[in-house]
């Protein structure tokens, strides 16, 4: 995926946390919900925004650490902060050189349960800005279901992966 490709990307998903953000008040979005859903629209937002911040702290030594998460608790009950915090990482998003997106870049991220060690794998900053478009839209799948059960509602498209919504539009023009 190309630079240009790749950062539209990354805009276009944040693009839509902005629309959530333009379009929900704020006890909506930081009320915890009881039960198996178990969390507030807002946590899922501040944890989509802490992998995408995680990558842009990770740029200036291709160190990208997925356990030094911010878990900044006003984006997750402040609509304010929140849309600051993604306006302010869209700008980091645009201001990411085309050279640094192929740059080889080592991930933290703890996968084992227990007492097990954090774990380090080579990547690319390219597969890390895909790994947290993809991972936004997962979290946006929870936020939608969210969404629907305080009568929030968001484009058909929130919360859906690209590869699907193209795979919907070949079965209605079949």
């Amino acid at each position: 995926m190309d630079h240009s490709s790749l950062i539209s990307a990354a805009e276009d998903v944040l693009s839509q946390g902005l629309a959530l953000l333009d379009g929900i008040d704020e006890g909506t979005y930081s009320r915890e919900e009881s039960g198996p859903w178990g969390s507030s629209i807002g946590a899922h937002y501040r944890h989509v925004l802490d992998h995408f911040l995680c990558v842009i702290e990770g740029l200036w030594d291709y160190q990208i650490n997925y356990d030094h998460r911010g878990r900044n608790r006003n984006i997750e009950t402040s609509v304010e902060v929140a849309r600051f915090t993604t306006q302010e990482l869209l700008k980091a998003l645009q201001a990411i050189p085309a050279h640094a997106v192929q740059h080889t870049c080592a991930v933290t991220y703890s996968v084992g349960y227990g007492n097990s060690d954090t774990q380090s794998a080579s990547s690319t900053v390219a597969r890390e800005l895909m790994f947290s478009v993809g991972h936004a839209i997962h979290h946006y799948a929870i936020v939608k279901l969210l969404c629907s059960l305080r009568a929030v509602t968001l484009p058909n498209e929130f919360g859906m992966a690209p590869s699907t919504l193209k795979y919907q539009q070949g079965q209605a023009a079949s």
